[in-house]
């Protein structure tokens, strides 16, 4: 057997709301190619005939159009999450300081019940059980860090940098990961790229301070490193559109998602019980400096500072 880990984002390019990463796992035979050919039977792609399979891809592709919150809901709560409060959830996937970080947000609501679009979500799909099963698959463990905007910031005071919220968050994430995959097992990790940066092997170096770091190739295209010292075969590969070509990636850019997406209806439902009329926001630049306006009034009566709701980079 063998493991192979997805690494995605959402929210790196919003001024408003916070920044998800998440990491998803899966377990499956060594001799087993693409998942999304294995798990055929329960599982489609954006781009196949819409039938009760589970819809694992990109985000972005599961998102688009109508009833993108629900299809991104159904992937994630019936097969990664649970269908819990959104606290309960978080309680387990949740690493590093995000749980500490979410408290402390004036939005944030723990005891929202999940799922939010349609309690039809709440079970795994059983096709989907039944082809994991069938190929031998388990999807074993899900983790996120969540990095709202006064935690985003103070990196940036710190690093003079919008990588370092990035780089902190996979750190967190690979550092939890490693440490909750027990055995001998070789593990694969899949990142999604971001930005023009070919160099990880620092990141890694600091995720793993046990391993060497190993550059297999450093390029536009694809950065790829073995990490020896370790006791088991561990490799690392980032490449753009990794979400369109494994399938724990897919699945944790959905997580990333839907997370967000979540976090933002709350936001958005915190503000506008302050500003009557107020149009809810995604927080993306340009309708965010509208929406912002708009609540600088709260803000201040509120006292709530500019560093804790906008984002810097």
């Amino acid at each position: 057997m063998r493991w192979i880990v997805g690494i995605d984002e959402a929210g790196l390019g919003p001024n408003l709301g916070p920044m998800v990463q998440s990491a998803v796992a899966a377990r499956l035979p060594a001799e087993t190619g693409c998942l999304w050919k294995c798990l055929s039977a329960g599982v489609r792609r954006a781009s196949d005939a819409d039938d009760d399979r589970v819809l694992i891809d990109d985000s972005k592709l599961v998102y688009a159009g109508p009833a993108g919150l629900s299809r991104l809901e159904r992937g994630v709560i019936g097969v990664v999450a649970g269908s819990e409060s959104v606290g309960q959830v978080l309680g387990g996937v949740a690493c590093g300081d995000s749980l500490s970080d979410l408290a402390a947000e004036h939005w944030y609501e723990p005891a929202e019940s999940l799922p939010v679009t349609d309690a039809g979500h709440a079970a795994p799909p059983p096709r989907f059980t039944d082809a994991l099963a069938a190929g031998g698959v388990e999807i074993r463990l899900a983790r996120c860090v969540v990095t709202p905007a006064p935690r985003f910031n103070g990196l940036i005071d710190s690093w003079n940098s919008k990588a370092a919220a990035m780089e902190q968050g996979i750190i967190t994430l690979l550092r939890d990961v490693l440490a909750a995959i027990d055995g001998t097992e070789p593990i694969a990790i899949v990142i999604d790229k971001q930005g023009g940066r070919n160099f990880y092997a620092p990141w890694i170096s600091a995720a793993l301070p046990d391993g060497w770091v190993m550059p297999i190739r450093e390029s536009a295209l694809l950065s790829e490193y073995q990490v020896l010292g370790l006791g088991r075969e561990v490799s690392l590969v980032f490449r753009p559109r990794a979400d369109a070509e494994a399938l724990p990636v897919a699945l944790a850019s959905m997580l990333a998602k839907y997370l967000r997406e979540v976090f933002m209806r709350q936001f958005n439902r915190f503000w506008l019980r302050h500003v009557e009329g107020l149009k809810p926001t995604a927080g993306y630049p340009g309708d965010a400096r509208r929406f912002y306006k708009a609540i600088r009034p709260a803000m201040k009566s509120l006292g709530i500072k500019a560093n804790a709701v906008w984002r810097k980079r």
